[in-house]
């Protein structure tokens, strides 16, 4: 079975820095907040604004647990994550999928938003599962909707 990159697009009612700006800079504004790993409620996502940088979840206690690092980063047109959950949504180190989104101006008021989250075929024999999870209602597709109508 071939195992392809979970691709989403969407134009968000935002200029291109500030679409740049909610999805890189204040992912806890939009990301579920039911979608964490802490045993605790969820307070924040960060993402350190550079290249080696940490992909973090941030519970209320201030405890971060961390879901991948920066590979690239590029304001405001592009960043690269690397993603490094396993199955079990826990962190392995020697695991490396890669979320790229880009941020393409189609006017001064809306920016094309793509999505690719790539290498799932990294995940083995559950690679299809991963997949459809990423690629579900309550994956990828959920999270631009929530981010959406948090940019515009």
């Amino acid at each position: 079975m071939t195992i392809v990159p979970v691709r989403r697009e969407i134009v968000v009612a935002a200029p291109q820095d500030r679409a740049f700006d909610v999805f890189a800079r204040r992912m806890g504004s939009w990301w579920n907040p039911l979608h964490h790993i802490l045993d605790e409620e969820l307070a924040d996502v960060t993402i350190e604004p550079r290249v080696g940088g940490r992909w973090a979840e941030v519970g209320r206690s201030g405890a971060e647990y961390s879901w991948g690092h920066v590979l690239v980063w590029e304001p405001p047109s592009r960043v690269v994550l690397a993603w490094q959950l396993d199955t079990q949504w826990e962190y392995a180190a020697d695991l490396e999928t890669e979320v790229e989104v880009r941020f393409v101006p189609v006017d001064d008021a809306h920016t094309r938003v793509e999505l690719e989250h790539r290498h799932l075929e990294r995940y083995g024999a559950d690679a299809a599962e991963i997949c459809r999870s990423l690629d579900s209602p309550d994956g990828w597709n959920g999270l631009l909707g929530r981010y959406a109508d948090e940019v515009g």
